[in-house]
């Protein structure tokens, strides 16, 4: 089993690791830690990514109210040769959240590209640096081929976080939001909810209907809460 570790977000108060495990090329399973350091989060990941792969029995659903039977009301006599009906999966909510372009995306992209370049000479990086990160963000290294206003914020995003001095190849970047949208839809399924009880869930956390309302900081934030959620606190070592 090979392991690749990420660090997918830094703030002066909080470390978030992804940890993956690869059988060959085949993704495993993968999950995420937060803690004050790297060293912590990824420990935290890795035990974490280790009860993923046991499997864990999953969590029944949180009881809600159910309302009482009217004492009038008929019940169907059950018929010994009917097949049960089959089990629908859940399906989380609202997976097309990842549109080409919002209404309010700017026509005009020419300050937010001599932005980058600002940035880029603050770090003291050139288009080689530039592509580096290009290809470790979108897997590819060319600027040209951004086509998302919100991929171009990403970028800035990620050039912004850095200090001078960092290395291109090991610097922490943020996660893509496809990719946090894909990882919250695998973690939904293992919970086995429903569009409403992640609706609950939402509204609970962030007073939100749906993830598209969430910035990639939220959904990264509400990725963590499905985690617990699956596996329960993890114990300190």
């Amino acid at each position: 089993m090979d392991f690749r570790v990420r660090l997918v977000h830094a703030d002066p108060k909080q470390r978030v690791v992804l940890v993956e495990a690869f059988d060959g090329d085949r993704l495993a399973g993968s999950a995420l830690g937060e803690a004050s350091s790297a060293e912590e989060a990824e420990d935290r990941a890795r035990r974490r990514l280790q009860q993923h792969l046991q499997p864990p029995q999953p969590r029944p659903p949180r009881p809600g109210p159910s309302p009482s039977p009217s004492p009038t009301a008929d019940v169907p006599e059950s018929r010994p040769d009917a097949a049960p009906p089959a089990p629908q999966p859940p399906s989380p909510p609202e997976s097309r959240e990842d549109p080409q372009d919002s209404p309010g995306d700017p026509e005009d992209w020419s300050a937010d590209l001599s932005q980058l370049d600002l940035l880029l000479r603050q770090l003291g990086w050139g288009k080689e640096e530039e592509r580096v990160v290009l290809q470790r963000l979108f897997g590819h290294p060319n600027r040209s081929r951004l086509t998302r206003y919100g991929d171009l914020l990403l970028l800035r995003r990620a050039l912004e976080a850095l200090s001078p001095g960092a290395q291109p190849a090991s610097a922490p970047l943020p996660m893509r939001r496809s990719d946090l949208l894909s990882q919250c839809d695998g973690l939904l399924q293992r919970l086995g909810w429903s569009t409403d009880q992640a609706r609950q869930a939402l509204e609970h956390q962030f007073a939100a209907s749906s993830r598209q309302h969430l910035s990639d900081e939220q959904l990264l934030a509400f990725n963590l809460f499905l985690e617990g959620e699956l596996l329960g606190p993890v114990q300190p070592s």
